[in-house]
């Protein structure tokens, strides 16, 4: 049975690149097979559509190497989609995504001025009464308040996870494209995914990786305690984006490699269905990136 991600949509991986490193995930002298890549994003598809979720497929935008990202063009809930503000070289994506999702009956929302940049549902999750949310790596803090502002009957859960450093202890590292600060986990979805909604009066279940957040954000995460939580090691977080995955509250599209999640899914009840993915990883993102949630 389908409870969470029910309908999303999805582009194509025909301009995927790693050319432009806008992200600490991004490394592009480690050039990208298109090809591999290709016939991996059409692995995806297939494995979402055979857990039974409906994927509405559009043409990514001409010549964006980030265009297969969809996850990033918008947060939608309620019928609302919030629109996103990407770094520069996604620019070009904006105005298509817009196109795109007036398809879809929603009541489109732009973010005010003061909100400079916002990731979309790669930074933004929900799950029941908690909407969980990113700064400052791809979104604005005043895009959380302008969520809380929208949905008053929801919890904003504001977090952080911790920076990329020269040296792994020296400075804040700045991306050299994009100009903004830049972490491993630089959206949510890397580092949180939401397996479960509230149902049966059962928590939520939540997984992420403790390693990975601010001892702040930690804090908050364990303070929590209608949400149920699996805790992911980094290796599992990093080297295999265990967290970048799409759940159905019943079966989980995730990463293969990833042992001990997947032990600790199948503990909580879930059933696994694992992607082998090593050409789209090399471009900072996987699963859940190439997958904007609908319904």
């Amino acid at each position: 049975m389908l409870y969470i991600n029910k309908k999303v949509l999805a582009s194509d991986a025909r301009y995927f690149s790693n050319k432009n490193a806008i992200n600490a995930l991004m490394n592009s002298g480690n050039k990208v097979d298109l090809d591999k890549a290709g016939k991996e994003h059409d692995q995806i598809l297939d494995a979402l559509k055979n857990a039974g979720i409906e994927v509405i497929q559009i043409p990514s935008p001409d010549n964006c190497q980030d265009g297969v990202y969809v996850a990033n063009w918008a947060f939608i809930l309620n019928n609302k989609a919030f629109l996103s503000r990407l770094p520069n070289t996604r620019k070009v994506e904006e105005p298509y995504a817009k196109q795109i999702l007036e398809r879809f009956n929603l009541e489109l929302v732009k973010m005010p001025s003061n909100v400079k940049a916002f990731s979309g549902q790669g930074d933004t999750l929900a799950c029941g009464r908690y909407i969980f949310c990113q700064s400052p790596y791809r979104s604005s803090k005043e895009a959380h308040l302008e969520l809380q502002k929208a949905f008053p009957d929801k919890i904003v859960v504001s977090l952080r996870t911790k920076p990329q450093r020269w040296f792994k202890i020296g400075p804040k590292k700045v991306n050299k494209i994009t100009g903004w600060l830049d972490s491993p986990t630089y959206d949510l979805d890397l580092a949180l995914a939401i397996l479960k909604p509230p149902l049966n009066n059962q928590n939520c279940l939540i997984a992420y990786s403790p390693s990975r957040f601010t001892r702040k954000s930690k804090k908050k995460l364990n303070s929590l305690k209608d949400v149920d939580k699996i805790k992911v090691s980094k290796k599992e977080t990093i080297k295999n984006y265990a967290l970048n995955l799409v759940s159905t509250g019943e079966k989980v599209i995730l990463n293969s490699g990833t042992t001990k999640f997947v032990e600790d899914l199948k503990k909580a009840g879930l059933k696994t269905i694992e992607l082998d993915l090593p050409e789209l990883k090399k471009g900072g993102g996987s699963i859940r990136c190439c997958t904007l949630t609908l319904e």
